[in-house]
């Protein structure tokens, strides 16, 4: 593989959990964005957006982007937020293929874990919705791929394993 592939979506779109997945069973390196700022810091997402605040945040997940670009090429699955910003954007159509893991909002919203969805933990359902549709176009528009996870995380897995076997 020579480029990494980042996939991005709504936090509870299932980045995570399919990114990890795949990767074990393709054997390619893999890496949470969220993850790897909750082990470096000692804090999870949670904790440093109640403490830092999103700016702090976004910084962070900036300049993690900016050393995971230089390392050997894999999965990584990015922070919800990571794409709104213009240089992160660059940096990964730039060095990877963008899959967007299109979740159902509905979906996102039955099953999210307040304590590691600290952005929606905090909204409405009507502000989740907002969110959602403010970052579509940003998602859909930034997308090499754009991957439909909502029929079952067996049809998900199933669906990034090809988007991923076509770079590997």
């Amino acid at each position: 593989m020579d480029r990494h592939i980042f996939l991005i979506g709504m936090p509870g779109s299932g980045k995570s959990a399919l990114g990890r997945r795949v990767a074990g069973k393709m054997q390619l390196p893999y890496l949470d964005m969220d993850v790897y700022l909750t082990e470096v810091t000692g804090m999870d997402t949670a904790q440093l957006y109640q403490r830092f605040g999103d700016q702090a945040f976004r910084d962070a997940e900036t300049r993690l982007l900016q050393e995971l670009v230089g390392v050997t090429p894999g999965i990584i699955s990015t922070g919800g937020g990571t794409c709104l910003r213009p240089e992160n954007r660059a940096l990964m159509k730039n060095h990877g293929v963008i899959v967007y893991i299109d979740r159902p909002l509905d979906d996102i919203m039955s099953n999210f874990r307040a304590e590691k969805r600290p952005l929606l933990a905090q909204k409405s359902r009507e502000e989740v919705e907002a969110l959602f549709n403010e970052r579509l176009p940003i998602y859909s528009g930034l997308a090499d791929i754009t991957m439909n996870n909502g029929n079952g995380f067996q049809n998900g897995l199933a669906a990034l394993e090809e988007v991923v076997s076509r770079f590997c």
